[in-house]
């Protein structure tokens, strides 16, 4: 059975930092993405990695504070966010996928609970 369980979500200042984990079981997955949903808006993606040759994409809105890599073990992926600000407040989920579809695709087969990040001014 597929799973993914993400970790490290808090509270944090602005200008802080946080690293949120995503551990998946059971299958090595090809491609990987962290979204982010805030109240009453639409679940965006943030940052996305492909297993195969580490291959990244990232929104406008964290390029440059945030990094999404991966473990060579193939079953962890890790978002490092650093410079948060409040706007950065969101559920953060974690997304798993087998196809190698375009790194800024919204379309992820399996989903992990979400952890929750809040920035304070």
């Amino acid at each position: 059975q597929v799973q993914l369980v993400e970790s490290g979500g808090g509270l944090v200042q602005a200008g802080g930092s946080l690293r949120l984990s995503c551990a998946a079981s059971g299958r090595t997955f090809s491609r990987y993405g962290w979204f982010r949903q805030a109240p009453e808006k639409e679940r965006v993606l943030v940052a996305a990695i492909r297993w195969s040759g580490g291959y990244t994409y990232y929104a406008d809105s964290v390029k440059g504070r945030f990094t999404i890599s991966r473990d060579n073990a193939g079953t962890t992926v890790y978002l490092q966010m650093n410079s948060l600000k409040p706007e950065d407040t969101a559920v953060y989920y974690c997304g798993a996928d087998f196809s190698t579809n375009n790194l800024r695709s919204r379309d992820y087969a399996y989903w992990g609970q979400g952890t929750q990040v809040t920035v304070s001014s």
